[in-house]
């Protein structure tokens, strides 16, 4: 397989869109979040907290503290595959995200 075709090929497969956690374990605290790409989302967050430039300054302090060994990344749930113009992938991440969000218990003090 050519470089082309192997570009096309990547941009036509679909991203997965899904929830994720992220969470510290020795406060049982979490953040959870959704993203049209879950996986890619979730290195994106490692990569920040790594160069200590992660938004969230307590999940920040929580990392510089004890370092990527007190941590789990993980994505939850997946949209199922979606294909159409008239889906909205945003309202349904957001619903899923609200179902994980409870089911998860992550709100107030359990949630960064």
């Amino acid at each position: 397989m050519d470089r082309k075709e192997m570009i096309r090929q990547y941009k036509e497969t679909p991203r997965p869109a899904g929830v994720f956690v992220v969470r510290h374990r020795p406060s049982g605290r979490s953040l959870l979040g959704s993203s049209p790409d879950a996986p890619a989302m979730l290195n994106r967050i490692r990569a920040q907290l790594r160069m200590r430039g992660h938004p969230n300054k307590e999940l920040q302090r929580d990392w510089n503290g004890g370092g990527a060994d007190q941590f789990d990344f993980e994505v939850v749930d997946l949209l199922d595959e979606f294909e159409g113009p008239d889906l909205d992938v945003a309202a349904e991440l957001e619903e899923l995200e609200a179902v994980w969000r409870e089911e998860l218990g992550v709100e107030g003090a359990a949630s960064y």
